[in-house]
């Protein structure tokens, strides 16, 4: 069975499959401005003070989460991107060497970004450590707490404690974390502390309201703001044709100055180079003719990550963490990537609680049907654990 993206299961296994929907749109391609940007022009990287670091960085950062080539790494720097963000779990521990391979030689020119979980004092000691030797560097620039879902996570003084001792120890220079989930929620008590340096936070042009106001709150309190998931998984169609639906997002995230950086991933070359050339001009009024036809091509699939839809299930299936990974899989078109983070889930949370339910009453406040991604979500990864 297909999806609304043209996915299955099998789909995924054979070859990476570009998404598109079919249908009469209310705003169509002829009823928007033409693109007059030129590949052409000469792109001027912007540098953001990343908060009270006081470190440089590039407005356009790189995820390398599903980076497998040294040589994009390698492209970007070249590009004029200098903030590299990866993590000790990324790709079984494989992701911070492949980057390593490029920190060797070009450590001067860049400012890393990696994480850590939560957990005793001795593991996450050695998870650091391994990854500064994975990196090939004597110290990373942020070390980031790993996914944090609640505020207690943010106020884990066992966790402050370990990542001041490996400050002072020099490992590390700057300390942060990262959430997907409860995000006003953790980042608030993570201003609360005083303690952190940074924060990696989901934000878009489909973000609520109050995910921008705790990110002005955060960087008026010194943090500096780095944006992920910016381009609302990274859809694609051939209704866009000349249009950039991603770049029109990420212009949309750097109108506002308290983010100081993004990463989206960039796996190829022409992803460096469509990325990158957001630089060429400001958000405009194509940009948000773009985003208007972008949210209606993938209305079905574009989950805001608001986190509404986890407390209406009273079997505690984690549906905004699910999405996240149909949204790897469908978007991303990422299955591997979409796998483990599943199996993640499998491991601490009722992932299948609801499968003979039948009376689901989770509502989404977007419209997702939210019965049918479930189904969708078990249909394309099941079937591995089995």
């Amino acid at each position: 069975m297909k999806n609304r993206t043209g996915i299955n299961r099998r789909d995924f296994m054979r070859t990476a499959i570009v998404g598109g929907t079919a249908g009469v749109l209310p705003l169509s391609i002829s009823a928007l401005p033409k693109n007059q940007e030129s590949n052409k022009t000469p792109v001027k990287m912007e540098f953001r003070t990343l908060g009270k670091t006081g470190l440089k960085v590039s407005a356009i950062g790189m995820g390398t989460m599903r980076t497998t080539d040294p040589n994009v790494i390698h492209y970007a720097i070249d590009s004029g991107v200098n903030y590299f963000d990866t993590a000790h779990c990324y790709m079984n521990g494989n992701n911070e060497s492949i980057v390593g391979t490029v920190l060797k030689s070009r450590r001067k020119e860049v400012i890393i970004a990696t994480k850590v979980h939560i957990a005793n004092e001795k593991t996450m000691t050695s998870s650091v450590e391994s990854s500064l030797k994975s990196l090939q560097t004597d110290v990373i620039d942020v070390i980031q707490l790993h996914s944090l879902k609640r505020s207690s996570h943010s106020k884990n003084e066992d966790a402050m404690n370990t990542l001041e001792k490996l400050r002072k120890r020099g490992l590390v220079r700057f300390v942060g974390f990262t959430t997907h989930k409860n995000q006003v929620e953790v980042i608030e008590a993570g201003i609360e502390t005083g303690f952190y340096d940074t924060v990696l936070v989901t934000y878009s042009y489909k973000s609520d309201a109050e995910i921008g106001t705790v990110i002005d709150k955060a960087a008026k309190a010194g943090m500096g703001v780095i944006a992920m998931k910016t381009q609302q998984g990274g859809y694609t169609s051939d209704q866009f044709k000349k249009l950039s639906p991603h770049q029109a997002s990420l212009r949309w995230v750097l109108k506002n100055p308290n983010v100081h950086t993004t990463i989206p991933s960039m796996v190829a070359f022409a992803h460096v180079d469509e990325n990158v050339g957001t630089m060429r001009h400001k958000f405009g009024a194509v940009d948000q003719n773009t985003l208007e036809l972008y949210g209606q091509v993938f209305s079905k699939e574009i989950c805001n990550f608001c986190g509404s839809c986890d407390p209406q299930c009273a079997l505690q299936v984690p549906v905004q963490d699910i999405n996240r990974c149909l949204m790897y899989a469908e978007g991303y078109r990422d299955f591997n990537l979409a796998l483990d983070t599943y199996r993640e889930l499998l491991t601490e949370s009722q992932v299948n609680a609801c499968i003979n339910c039948e009376s689901c009453r989770v509502q989404c406040p977007v419209g997702l049907d939210i019965p049918n991604r479930l189904s969708k979500a078990r249909e394309l990864f099941n079937p591995v654990f089995v």
